[in-house]
């Protein structure tokens, strides 16, 4: 089962600058819009297609928009991937802002 990191959890990861691979697997415009300090940018297509191949970090944390897509796409990583953990962010980016920074909420 794939663990499910809060926001702020993965906020701490960010300015702690904890070695990990950071994955947005929203859609181009999304990504480009907006996306968290340090995440690649990684279509559930592209991370399909290289999920094998790719050498990944030891801990890898994906999110998408609402924290179902990256719970599916965490289980890719998890499964053909070679990395020791793996996590989705619960909530997905529409959980970030209110989590991180209330003010904006």
């Amino acid at each position: 089962m794939v663990e499910e990191l809060t926001p702020a959890a993965v906020h701490e990861r960010i300015e702690g600058d904890a070695a990990f691979d950071l994955i947005d697997i929203r859609d181009d415009d999304a990504y480009e819009d907006n996306h968290l300090p340090t995440a690649e940018h990684v279509t559930v297509e592209e991370l399909e297609e290289t999920v094998v191949d790719r050498d990944w970090a030891d801990e890898v944390v994906v999110y998408c928009y609402v924290g179902q897509t990256s719970v599916q796409a965490a289980r890719l990583v998890e499964k053909y991937g070679n990395a020791d953990s793996v996590a989705s962010m619960a909530g997905g980016y529409e959980a970030w802002e209110p989590a991180v920074d209330p003010a904006t909420d």
